[in-house]
């Protein structure tokens, strides 16, 4: 089945549903987006990492991803696998994730790189988000529990509620490989990440400045810097429309020293969901990036 296909029935679904509660108003049908990669930091607490290479305005160089592995948040084993991506960036060799090998992406990546994205209300009262990127997506059970004997999956066990007006997912048993990844700094997890999510509106001046803010000090998506090009996020220019915030708690003991709670802030869109093709089209940054999607040894049936 094509995507736009797939698409077009969850669209379908996603109309038949009936009206939502109050709590979804201004967050559910929407489309939602940002232009620039990784988490913001908190107010306080544990910061997630950010680039130790800088440009001479202090900016971040995002075509030169040197994650900061002497973060205290870091385990010691999760530091020397920083450490190492950052050595390979410097010597401007590139390192694989699963955005760029066209695999399904678990959280908390893929809010590190979802960069516009929709959720939609299914008929039985449950959310599916689709992404743009990479044809993602991910079904959260509302008012569900985690399975007892849990299988690992690419995207996880996702359950959600809304708590007043904020909806909260929680997401474990993603699993991992070669390429999966908290962050473009390479940051490891184990199939121990348990991930929360809390989604809330704020106002849409605020918003604005937190996403400028982050997009002028981190690179925005293929400009490497505000001002510098790239790719058009589309944002609603209608700053009296809500922004959206979301705080992510991570814990994975064998990567973090303590729960790490990060943040992404997000503007509406007036762009439309596009069908994405990645691994029939995969564009290679650097020499030798893709190497393929797995392929069975013999036929399932």
């Amino acid at each position: 089945m094509s995507r736009h296909v797939l698409i077009a029935g969850l669209l379908a679904l996603a109309a038949s549903a009936p009206a939502f509660a109050a709590d979804g108003d201004g967050i559910l049908s929407l489309r939602w987006g940002k232009n620039a990669f990784n988490f913001e930091g908190m107010p306080t607490g544990p910061q997630p990492l950010r680039n130790l290479s800088r440009r001479p305005d202090g900016t971040a160089n995002a075509g030169q991803l040197v994650g900061d592995y002497k973060n205290p948040i870091l385990t010691p084993e999760a530091a020397a696998v920083v450490k190492g991506k950052g050595e390979l960036a410097i010597a401007g060799v590139g390192f694989r994730n699963s955005q760029d090998q066209c695999r399904p992406i678990a959280p908390p990546f893929s809010l590190a790189m979802g960069t516009s994205w929709q959720m939609l209300p299914m008929k039985n009262g449950d959310i599916t988000i689709i992404y743009d990127q990479n044809a993602n997506q991910r079904h959260i059970r509302m008012n569900g529990i985690h399975p007892a004997n849990l299988k690992p999956s690419a995207t996880g066990d996702s359950i959600g509620h809304w708590e007043g007006d904020t909806l909260v997912i929680d997401t474990v048993g993603a699993r991992v490989d070669t390429y999966t990844s908290v962050d473009r700094f390479g940051t490891p997890q184990t199939e121990a990440m348990h991930v929360v999510e809390r989604y809330r509106l704020i106002d849409g001046v605020q918003a604005k400045a937190q996403v400028d803010k982050f997009e002028y000090d981190e690179g925005t998506v293929g400009g490497g810097g505000r001002n510098g090009g790239g790719r058009n996020a589309g944002y609603n220019p209608d700053t009296s429309l809500k922004g959206l915030e979301l705080d992510i708690t991570m814990t994975d003991p064998k990567v973090f020293t303590q729960p790490l709670t990060a943040r992404v802030t997000y503007r509406r869109l007036v762009t439309r969901l596009e069908e994405n093709v990645c691994a029939d089209n995969p564009v290679e940054h650097y020499k030798d990036e893709w190497v393929g999607l797995p392929r069975a040894e013999k036929p399932d049936f």
